[in-house]
């Protein structure tokens, strides 16, 4: 070209430099190309004008989603969208690849992105090389796709900060793998180290606590809330004179800084420093961004769980009792584990509450507020404290929780209607116990019964009366129910996570957790844990971690043993005869109570050698409480007992009543409905009587195990002689 003439118009220019033009506006969905850029997409070579639809036609469907990720990332940082992209023919065949670069702007009020840019065609480079690193094929790109979703599997599944920081660091990123690794965080206007890798401990000091304004790139993305991508350290040392010999030293070719944002929000910045020079293409910057955001969201789900379970610790420890100084004659053992939901904390408690008085007595409370979550833990917090309250004001055990009924009913039925849609109930066990004569007084509030493990190792439901839940009747009433613990006998009461946890239902649940209880050999605490591991495995007063996540329900848990074997304590009293009892009233306005009578016994003779001398026993217990409730105005008393070693031993059961009208045997035909009783009880019973008292009467009978040497059991007949009374009239 000579001196003096015309400079060429832009679009010959390019066009001589195989450089097509192209202007692309979203508000219109129009794309205005040039020849050359016409020619570059497979159309023939004269400007047009295109839709968005024929545009997407011409490139691969994959490079189009990647043009608009591109552009955002672009508008965000201020900087080129650089994008290389596939040129398909009619029948989808890949027939070049053109680099595209524009200078992307968002029109905040059309809402729109428009832009300017060049098409120009590139050669791809030989898998291997240099170029091929940085160079967006096929494969690279499904390797990217691959190590994004691995990565942010491995992100999502890190449960705390420090393992964030390991799978960080672990990442093996497609074509580029940065040597060192920086997560900086911020408190107040000051930066943090929240972990690195790749560096010797102690190099981060220099780091740690520089203030925000400092002329360093982590502090300006901080600052700023844009990346900053430096390719060669004389990049860095022009842009960041201050703060170059700081980084100089760890010998690094190029640095990415990015921000870490969540919602809107930058929570720190993230550093990958590489070995090798990296240009910063704008797939390798979607790439970094990408991990960027996904490492974000994992420290700040691992930053909220963490404190979430230093809040569920502290909430946990200072809402669980301690169990006081040791109680002379008594073992005590408890544990609490919550479930793995929310945060750990849910409604379950214990308590033991010494009482006013002398004698060292003390009382023992479990219950279950319902729900798992805050406001379950809340409203079991206020109702230990009003349980104490009532216990350390000497009332008996039924007053406690009529007053903690009400207490709770004013709790959870307020005005507030956000309240009224969330009503709760809770259930409790209350037991004042007199260390020294073993006596207990229970009141129940739709909680399960205890359980008895007596000195030879069989376990019993003890049946106490009981009453609603607390919370749904202010006027609820809750009767009380006495119980003996002899010396060598364990008291255990559970919340239902124990048993229903696993699958189980209750009765289910109960069988597994006897089978422990019988089992168990050793003190108070061994037993506790016994029960816990029976369930879950490993466990302690306070369980947290993937053994919590695997928890339905909350477990709480306390054991109470009477001196003796098998409690653990250091002066246990002389051996016993082997004896197991168990005592149960039922009054006139309690039929349904025969029942309980008939699985208590069943289950005081569970190892009974002979079931149809079982299946008896039950029978003449029916029938003899029965007469009691049909032909007197008394409540009846059942004492069983089984003495004797296994095969050898001695079934003895006595029903007790206040009528001093006693039973006659009498003929009944075919057709009566009732007088059969004394008549079985004679037919079944190897030995049978009736004893006046000096207020009413019993009536007992006995059956001998199959094999006593000598006994009823072996060469006697039924209906023989007892200990007192004679066999089938009154005595």
């Amino acid at each position: 070209m000579r001196t003096g003439e015309p400079l060429p118009a832009v679009e010959e220019v390019l066009a001589s430099l195989a450089t097509g033009l192209w202007h692309w506006d979203t508000a219109t969905g129009l794309v205005t190309v040039d020849a050359e850029a016409a020619r570059l997409l497979g159309l023939p070579a004269e400007a047009s004008v295109l839709t968005e639809a024929q545009t997407r036609s011409r490139l691969h469907p994959v490079d189009w989603n990647e043009i608009t990720g591109v552009i955002r990332l672009a508008v965000a940082e201020g900087t080129l969208a650089e994008v290389r992209v596939r040129i398909m023919d009619d029948r989808g065949r890949v027939v070049r690849v053109v680099r595209s670069r524009s200078k992307p702007s968002f029109d905040p009020a059309r809402k729109a992105y428009e832009l300017i840019g060049t098409l120009q065609e590139v050669t791809e480079p030989r898998p291997g090389t240099p170029a091929g690193r940085t160079a967006v094929t096929g494969d690279w790109r499904r390797s990217r796709e691959a190590f994004l979703l691995d990565a942010g599997r491995a992100l999502a599944e890190a449960r705390s900060t420090e393992e964030v920081l390991r799978v960080a660091a672990g990442l093996s990123m497609p074509g580029f793998s940065p040597a060192g690794l920086a997560v900086f965080g911020v408190e107040g206007d000051r930066l943090t180290i929240i972990g690195h890798h790749g560096q010797r401990p102690g190099d981060e000091a220099p780091f740690i606590q520089m203030p925000i304004q400092t002329d360093y790139p982590a502090a300006e993305v901080v600052r700023t809330g844009r990346a900053v991508y430096l390719s060669s350290p004389e990049q860095y040392k022009a842009r960041y004179p201050l703060t170059w010999p700081l980084a100089e030293r760890f010998g690094r070719h190029s640095w990415a800084f990015l921000p870490l944002t969540v919602a809107g929000r930058t929570m720190g910045a993230w550093m990958a420093a590489f070995a090798y020079p990296v240009a910063f293409t704008p797939d390798e910057r979607s790439v970094l961004t990408t991990v960027a955001r996904m490492l974000a969201q994992a420290l700040t789900r691992a930053g909220a769980a963490e404190t979430q379970r230093e809040l569920t610790d502290g909430l946990q420890r200072s809402m669980l009792p301690t169990l006081g100084p040791a109680i002379p004659g008594m073992a005590l053992a408890a544990r609490y584990i919550p479930t793995g939901g929310g945060l750990q904390v849910g409604g379950d408690w214990y308590d033991m509450i010494p009482l006013p008085g002398d004698g060292g007595r003390f009382a023992l409370v479990i219950g279950d507020v319902q729900g798992h979550d805050v406001r379950a833990a809340g409203l079991m917090g206020q109702l230990r404290i009003a349980l104490r309250a009532y216990a350390a004001e000497g009332h008996r055990p039924d007053a406690v929780l009529s007053r903690a009924s009400r207490f709770f009913y004013g709790l959870t039925h307020t005005d507030d209607p956000d309240s009224a849609a969330d009503l709760r109930f809770a259930t409790c066990l209350y037991l004042e116990v007199d260390p020294v004569t073993g006596v207990l007084e229970a009141a129940r509030a739709g909680h399960l019964d205890p359980a008895i493990r007596l000195a030879d190792g069989t376990v019993l439901v003890r049946s106490t009366a009981g009453g609603l839940p607390l919370g749904i009747d202010p006027d609820a009433d809750y009767p009380t129910t006495r119980l003996a613990l002899e010396p060598g006998e364990a008291l255990m009461l559970c919340t239902d996570g124990l048993l229903e946890t696993g699958g189980h239902d209750l009765d289910t649940g109960w069988r597994r957790v006897r089978k422990i209880l019988e089992a168990h050999e050793g003190g108070l605490e061994e037993l506790a844990d016994a029960l816990v591991q029976g369930v879950h495995g490993p466990s302690s007063h306070h369980t947290t971690g993937p053994l919590a996540d695997r928890r339905e329900d909350d477990i709480a848990l306390l054991l109470l043993c009477r001196q003796g074997a098998g409690c653990g304590l250091d002066t246990p009293v002389p051996e016993r005869p082997n004896v197991r009892r168990t005592m149960l009233t039922v009054a006139q306005a309690e039929p349904e109570r025969i029942a309980v009578a008939r699985r208590h016994l069943r289950e005081l003779l569970h190892d009974w050698a002979d079931a149809e001398q079982i299946d008896s026993a039950v029978l003449l217990v029916s029938e003899m409480l029965t007469n009691v409730l049909v032909h007197t105005d008394a409540d009846a008393l059942l004492v069983a007992e089984v003495t004797g070693a296994a095969g050898e031993r001695r079934m003895r059961i006595e029903v007790t009543d206040t009528s001093d009208d006693l039973p006659h045997k009498r003929r009944p035909g075919e057709l009566a409905s009732s007088g059969r009783g004394l008549v079985l009880i004679e037919l079944l019973a190897h030995a049978w009587g009736v004893a006046p008292r000096g207020e009413g009467k019993s009536i007992w009978f006995e059956l001998y195990e199959p094999g006593e040497p000598g006994g009823p059991g072996e060469s006697g007949e039924p209906g023989e002689a007892g200990e007192s009374g004679e066999p089938g009239e009154a005595a």
